[in-house]
């Protein structure tokens, strides 16, 4: 077996688990991302994708196990075009529970939970991370790469955070080159409102984010078949750097999880 398939739960027997939970001091990622439309150029497979990609690479630097991906993520605003698959949040709420409490039983006891389905995940993670510490004991902090990117995407030539834009495009071109089709990419620029934005590096005033309607979207997909920003200007270099950038803070977050009191 390779050292890339060793860090994945699901591929171990239980006595090799019991023996990495040992040595991982208790301490596993779960990705969660999505099944949903990334316009015409990304699978709808991209945010659990990269999900994987960076806790694959970080848990064989740090020496600890990935839990199965949870690959449905809340994506009520993204049925207007085919692929999608939208869990509600209440459920997923459950289910992560579910995965933190049964882990739980058999002494792993510090969390990541690692999120592909940038910032439209977050709100029911955190109903679930807040009750399995309170519930379970255990230590539970969530990644997200929007907002653990923000120094890196600042200083790139990147607009905002949008949809299978320039930043997951570049990313995936770089993760999984085979299932891109740049050929296909299509821009939707931003349009900027001065009260409302999703990225979470604008640093002026900012009205929560609440996923769009089914009007909205439908508008969306007719002007750019589902992209929000500039998809044609991903680069598979800065891809590279991009996701090399989300390994290294995703090793900062392990050492900091493992010193937690």
């Amino acid at each position: 077996m390779t050292l890339e398939k060793e860090v994945w739960l699901q591929n171990l027997t239980w006595e090799d688990v019991k023996q990495k939970t040992t040595a991982s001091q208790g301490t596993i990622i779960l990705p969660i991302g999505s099944t949903e439309q990334h316009g015409a150029h990304l699978p709808v497979g991209t945010d659990t994708m990269v999900a994987n990609a960076i806790a694959e690479a970080a848990a064989l630097k740090a020496g600890i196990l990935v839990a199965p991906p949870l690959w449905f993520g809340w994506s009520p605003h993204h049925l207007v075009l085919p692929g999608t698959i939208t869990i509600r949040a209440e459920v997923l709420i459950e289910v992560a529970f579910d995965v933190i409490k049964s882990l739980s039983n058999h002494n792993f006891d510090k969390f990541i939970l690692l999120n592909g389905h940038r910032i439209v995940n977050v709100a029911w993670m955190q109903i679930a991370a807040e009750r399995a510490k309170r519930e379970l004991g255990v230590k539970v902090i969530i990644f997200d790469p929007a907002y653990m990117s923000k120094e890196f995407t600042g200083d790139m030539e990147w607009g905002e955070v949008g949809h299978a834009e320039e930043i997951e495009g570049s990313h995936m071109w770089y993760c999984h080159p085979d299932l891109v089709k740049m050929e296909r990419a299509r821009d939707n620029p931003h349009q900027h409102d001065r009260i409302y934005h999703v990225d979470p590096r604008y640093s002026g005033d900012t009205l929560c984010y609440v996923p769009s309607s089914p009007a909205e979207m439908e508008r969306l997909a007719e002007k750019s078949g589902g992209t929000s920003g500039e998809s044609t200007k991903a680069s598979q270099e800065l891809g590279q750097k991009y996701h090399q950038h989300l390994v290294d803070r995703m090793l900062e977050a392990i050492a900091f999880l493992q010193k937690l009191a």
